[in-house]
């Protein structure tokens, strides 16, 4: 058999505002699941994104330590289009989540913008048109 990639996991301090930030987004996280140690929501393709909190890190392995240090992993969504990416950075960031990169146009040829997830994961949002 050939191990083959399934999902993303995030571990998460508040896990209903983690849940909440990527439904913005559109991630079709189960209703009530905030009540759960562990989520898992469907991705395009086949994939899984999975979120775990801290404690359930630790029932694991006693060991665990939350990570520190420079930013390791991100998450980019696809926008529509570059109105979409500024669109949905002022929606996050009007929530409350900190912008990390305020929408630009990329030298790579893309719209481009940087969003904080609740555990100050960066979240790219981007669209393949400038205009």
């Amino acid at each position: 058999m050939t191990p083959r990639f399934d999902c993303i996991s995030l571990v998460t301090a508040d896990l209903a505002a983690s849940l909440a930030f990527y439904r913005r987004l559109g991630v079709p996280v189960p209703d009530g699941a905030e009540s759960l140690p562990h989520v898992e929501a469907p991705l395009p393709g086949g994939l899984r994104l999975l979120w775990d909190t801290e404690d359930v890190m630790r029932s694991v392995d006693p060991a665990w330590q939350r990570p520190t240090g420079g930013d390791r992993t991100g998450l980019a969504f696809r926008c529509d289009d570059a109105a979409d990416v500024d669109a949905t950075y002022e929606a996050l960031t009007a929530a409350g989540h900190p912008g990390s990169r305020k929408p630009w146009n990329a030298e790579w040829g893309q719209r481009y913008a940087v969003v904080l997830d609740p555990d100050g994961l960066g979240v790219s949002l981007f669209a393949d048109d400038l205009a």
